[in-house]
């Protein structure tokens, strides 16, 4: 395998992980706050968690640097325009993927604290988690988009 497949095969498998990862973690946390279970969600949150530090935060670090070995290796300009609209576009994923770690976190401690004293979720878990789940939508859309900018790579 020359060294453009391996890398391409590199950038290839963590963009899949970096989309998957996020509609998995979105799936579970939606699911699991349905239940409205402080010790469902707990767990899941915590396991979401622990899911963004191993796939998608190493994705996030993979994908530009392969995505410039790519670029060199094609002989692409770093001003291509499609190119400059896939960084804006993955410095808005990252704008909305920073904070969304955070409130994963705290997500996970209000539940936590709630299924050990047998409370309900509190009122302050169900705000972070309309700012997490809107915080979603444009990531998503983001990611979509930069995923057809790599295909279509429009002038």
């Amino acid at each position: 395998m020359d060294l453009y497949v391996a890398v391409k095969m590199i950038h290839i498998l963590s963009g899949a992980v970096l989309f998957g990862t996020g509609m998995g973690i979105a799936f579970f946390m939606v699911w699991a706050n349905r239940g409205r279970d402080p010790a469902a969600v707990a767990h899941v949150a915590g396991t979401v968690v622990v899911a963004d530090a191993l796939f998608t935060a190493v994705a996030v670090i993979v994908q530009p640097l392969s995505g410039l070995a790519l670029i060199h290796l094609q002989g692409y300009a770093l001003t291509e325009p499609w190119l400059l609209w896939a960084y804006d576009l993955y410095v808005l994923t990252g704008a909305c993927w920073l904070p969304v770690v955070a409130i994963q976190i705290r997500l996970r401690d209000l539940a936590r604290a709630a299924a050990a004293t047998g409370a309900p979720l509190p009122d302050r878990y169900d705000r972070l988690y309309r700012v997490w789940l809107a915080l979603g939508f444009p990531a998503f859309a983001a990611v979509l988009a930069i995923y057809w900018l790599m295909i279509a790579k429009p002038a």
